[in-house]
């Protein structure tokens, strides 16, 4: 509309003679007022306008949220709800305040397939939009899923682990890299020049930012800090948010689940100052309270005559050791050998030959040659599968014993 001005400077006091023209003008005349009111443009003096140096960049990432807004408003309409887009949050950086809620879309956000964006639906009565999430960490969370967003953690990238362990001698070749990952075989869909190319790319971003050196095209130099700084080169960016699945198990589920959820460990905290009675928040509140009447009912809670309730003690373990116990049964009859539930500081090995979703969290599953069981699963032992494994367990997790002699504390 305005791409015959001189500089920043557009002249528009002539008023063309034919009605076309005039209504072009009218038409710039009212652009430019909005402008003004923006504080994009300023009028010095009747028809003489001078656009604003940050008109475009303005512009442009209206644009951007704009279109955040509908990917948000559509996410929301999927799930049957409608909610008022002033109620909508679009984070660029994480989040300093840690967001719960459930998630309603999720999307990878680069070429690198590293960076995830959430769409969450919190307990906040707002509707938050979080990119430059690490997609490696949130593969559990699925749509309907309970998360916890928060501010960045220390971890840094699965790919900037994986290229300082493949450094030797502070240098990282792409081409043993390559080698490697075809001789594992766990790169999905199998493109394996794709995987390594994403790591190049990344060292090429890193290497605009003086933390490594290309050698030439199959040599980088990598520093021994080379994963702090890398680490601090993206928390200088803003970082990214940290994310925690609080429940796998939708909402509507949990009210009627035979294990422990994330709605009874709210009930036994008994906190509920962070719960907003609208939107999400206003479901939570409505699920709480039907899933107390079915504890009431099942006998593993008691409501006083004074209307408080009170629950089981160790409600939690209880509930969660009867749907390992019932889950174990069902197993059993699907496999030769018999299923044993383990004790509290019981040592358990044999074989992790898979994993099973419980309401009570995700469980691995742990066979020998006369018995398997089941034990709360970590990501530790994700590569582990069809390996043999031994831990302790402990307070309802998992200190898991790796190697010979390397002991990973979960």
């Amino acid at each position: 509309m305005f791409a015959e001005a001189d500089g920043r400077f557009l002249d528009v006091r002539h008023e063309p003679d034919d009605p076309r023209g005039q209504a072009d003008r009218t038409l710039r005349l009212r652009r430019l007022g909005k402008l003004g009111d923006m504080g994009l443009a300023t009028e010095h003096a009747p028809g003489v306008w001078e656009l604003s140096e940050l008109l475009e960049p303005t512009l442009r990432e209206m644009g951007e949220r704009g279109d955040i807004i509908r990917t948000m408003q559509k996410a929301l309409r999927a799930e049957g709800v409608e909610r008022d887009p002033m109620s909508f949050a679009i984070h660029d950086a994480a989040p300093a305040t840690p967001i719960v809620g459930r998630v309603i879309d999720k999307h990878l956000s680069d070429e690198l397939g590293e960076e995830l964006t959430l769409v969450v639906d919190g307990i906040d009565g707002r509707t938050h939009h979080v990119a430059g999430m690490d997609a490696a960490r949130v593969t559990e969370a699925r749509i309907g899923s309970i998360v916890e967003i928060g501010p960045p953690d220390s971890a840094g990238r699965p790919s900037d682990r994986a290229i300082a362990g493949m450094a030797e001698g502070g240098i990282y070749r792409p081409s043993r890299h390559l080698e490697q990952a075809r001789f594992e075989g766990r790169v999905p869909g199998g493109d394996y020049d794709g995987f390594v190319a994403s790591h190049v790319r990344r060292l090429e971003a890193l290497r605009r930012a003086g933390i490594v050196e290309r050698i030439d095209a199959d040599q980088w130099r990598i520093p021994d800090d080379f994963a702090a700084r890398a680490a601090a080169h993206d928390a200088g960016r803003g970082g990214r948010a940290s994310v925690r699945i609080l429940s796998s198990i939708e909402l509507d589920r949990q009210i009627s689940a035979y294990g422990a959820t994330w709605l009874d460990r709210r009930l036994v905290g008994g906190v509920v100052s962070d719960l907003v009675p609208a939107g999400f928040g206003e479901q939570v509140c409505e699920a709480m309270e039907r899933r107390r009447e079915r504890l009431i009912e099942q006998g593993d809670a008691t409501r006083r005559p004074d209307g408080r309730v009170s629950y089981r003690r160790n409600l939690i373990a209880t509930l969660q050791d009867r749907e390992v116990a019932r889950v174990g049964a069902e197993l059993a009859a699907t496999k030769s050998v018999p299923f044993r539930a383990v004790a509290d500081g019981e040592t358990v090995s044999g074989m992790f030959t898979g994993t099973a979703q419980l309401s009570s969290g995700k469980f691995a599953i742990v066979e020998k040659s006369h018995e398997f069981t089941l034990v709360p699963w970590r990501p530790v032992i994700e590569r582990r599968l069809g390996q043999e494994v031994m831990g302790v367990v402990q307070g309802g997790s998992v200190s898991w014993q790796l190697g010979r002699t390397k002991g990973l504390e979960l």
